[in-house]
């Protein structure tokens, strides 16, 4: 069977991921399963692999694909901010490695219908979990005027923030915004020709800023990586790969805070308070993808790595 989405930075993640072979590994945002096959491949023995996705239909594709390793890779639709539970219900302290890929697959973009891509006409849906009850069209036609900028501003980093929640507002008065195609023309109404003409289509920012607020995407993160810590055994790794700059500075901090947790003042000679590195950074920089990859996959263009490894303490 073919499938359509090609994972990012693939062989970066196995090499830097699993550095036991008879470890248990967590892919957390498993899609339709390609990083978690290429992990499940080179695990022997006692070695496993769980794989996690909230959208039902990427989970039933991936339990496919992975149903050639039999007991060795589990697919389960679960949100991998709940790792903790996932674990507790499976009867684990803790696992060996956690890949984060929080990219959308191609899958969802091109496959779903809901209105993930602004080249199509879809209904303006974007929830990975269609169990979920919050749309992007209720947002789009529910929100205010200045929640809509608010969205625009902070999620999508969209300079045209006040001038596109204008926009929409004045659509929806004539009549509600229902697809994503309608979404998209709103948005290009308000571009100038500039910025048309680019290569990134002018609706990109929009997208991913409802497609955030949909999907609670930062509140998530959030809360896995202040769970991370506990669930990750000594000598573990954490990997996760982001694709825009709000998903990667939270990364980036919290990795930086387990390597560095000191709280005493800068003008103590020596630390005082106590707390201990958890984690090192595998690579103080993130990995991004090769030129010949990028243009293998444009999708990956954007992509940063980020491996961190839990410190064995005496």
């Amino acid at each position: 069977m073919e499938y359509s989405h090609k994972p990012v930075l693939l062989r970066e993640v196995v090499s830097l991921l699993v550095v036991n072979n008879e470890g248990v590994y967590v892919d957390g945002t498993s899609g339709t399963g390609g990083h978690g096959e290429a992990i499940a491949s080179v695990l022997k023995g006692a070695g496993r692999l769980i794989s996690l996705d909230r959208d039902p239909e990427a989970v039933s594709i991936a339990r496919k694909r992975l149903s050639r390793f039999g007991s060795r890779a589990t697919v389960m639709k679960a949100n991998y901010a709940l790792l903790e539970s996932v674990l507790v219900e499976m009867g684990l302290m803790g696992v060996d490695g956690v890949l984060l890929d929080l990219g959308m697959s191609s899958l969802q973009i091109e496959g779903s219908g809901r209105g993930f891509s602004f080249l199509r006409k879809e209904p303006l849906d974007m929830r990975m979990d269609p169990d979920e009850k919050t749309t992007a069209e209720a947002l789009v036609n529910g929100l205010s005027q200045k929640d809509l900028e608010r969205i625009l501003r902070v999620y999508g980093e969209e300079k045209r923030a006040g001038q596109i929640a204008r926009a929409i507002v004045e659509a929806r008065k004539k009549a509600p915004v229902e697809s994503s195609m309608q979404l998209a023309d709103i948005v290009c109404s308000v571009m100038p020709l500039s910025r048309r003409r680019k290569g990134v289509h002018p609706a990109t920012k929009t997208f991913q800023a409802f497609r955030i607020a949909v999907n609670n995407e930062l509140g998530l993160l959030e809360k896995f990586l202040s769970k991370a810590p506990d669930l990750i055994n000594p000598g573990g790794r954490l990997a996760v790969i982001s694709y825009h700059s709000l998903e990667d500075r939270m990364i980036k901090h919290a990795m930086a805070a387990w390597e560095n947790p000191c709280s005493c003042p800068r003008s103590l000679p020596s630390c005082v308070c106590g707390k201990r590195p958890v984690f090192f950074r595998v690579h103080k920089r993130g990995i991004v993808p090769t030129i010949e990859e990028i243009k293998d996959n444009k999708r990956a263009r954007s992509a940063v790595l980020r491996v961190t490894e839990r410190r064995i303490h005496d």
